[in-house]
């Protein structure tokens, strides 16, 4: 859509509000809105059966904003993505200040004390736009995505957008819509009031998901 502009609240609150993002590429600052766009539908979540029995079990613990930075620096780095990373480091200082406005928030996933996988994205109205995600341990951004649905559908968000459908994705659910479509569910979104809370809920609603 275009490149330059910044990286301020003002900047990436406008631009969320009309379903653009900022993904830079190499030096250069960007600004998409992909048409299809992916989304997740909060209440058609698939969950394969062996995830569902790791769900089941005590192998994670799951919080939410308990460490926004240490997600972000997650994603920046986990599965080699050190040198090639669009999360640069204004990238990831606007996010922190976001977090720090209360717009940004976490999921993350432990294993006894360490950070293991984890998840995180911007929260507007009814809408939260997932950004990235990423796991040490086998499962754990899974786990992180499950438990963010299930959170999202408790907290009475309306639309989660996860900007590209990836074959990971696809696996739980995720499909394309045609951009109009989603700035059409955006709007809508955006009308409404949700509350990212301070504590995760999740587990009441597992029952719900379908499994593959």
């Amino acid at each position: 859509m275009a490149v330059g502009g910044e990286l301020t609240p003002a900047w990436l609150l406008d631009s969320y509000r009309h379903g653009v993002f900022p993904w830079p590429v190499r030096d250069v600052l960007a600004w998409w809105s992909p048409d299809p766009r992916a989304i997740i539908e909060l209440d058609r979540l698939h969950v394969p059966r062996r995830l569902a029995r790791t769900l089941a079990g005590a192998r994670f613990r799951v919080t939410c904003d308990r460490d926004f930075a240490g997600v972000l620096a997650g994603c920046a780095t986990a599965q080699l993505r050190t040198e090639a990373t669009w999360l640069t480091p204004p990238l990831r200082a606007a996010f922190e200040r976001m977090h720090a406005l209360g717009y940004a928030h976490s999921v993350e996933v432990w294993q006894g004390d360490e950070l293991v996988g984890g998840t995180y994205g911007l929260a507007l109205g009814a809408m939260f736009a997932a950004e990235s995600m990423f796991y040490r341990a086998r499962d754990a951004s899974k786990v992180a995505l499950v438990n963010l649905v299930e959170h999202l559908r408790a907290r009475g968000y309306l639309l989660l957008d996860i900007q590209q459908l990836t074959p990971h994705t696809a696996r739980f659910g995720a499909i394309e819509i045609p951009r109009a479509d989603y700035l059409r569910r955006l709007d809508e979104a955006l009308r409404h009031s949700a509350t990212f809370g301070r504590q995760l809920e999740t587990g009441a609603l597992r029952n719900s998901v379908s499994t593959l």
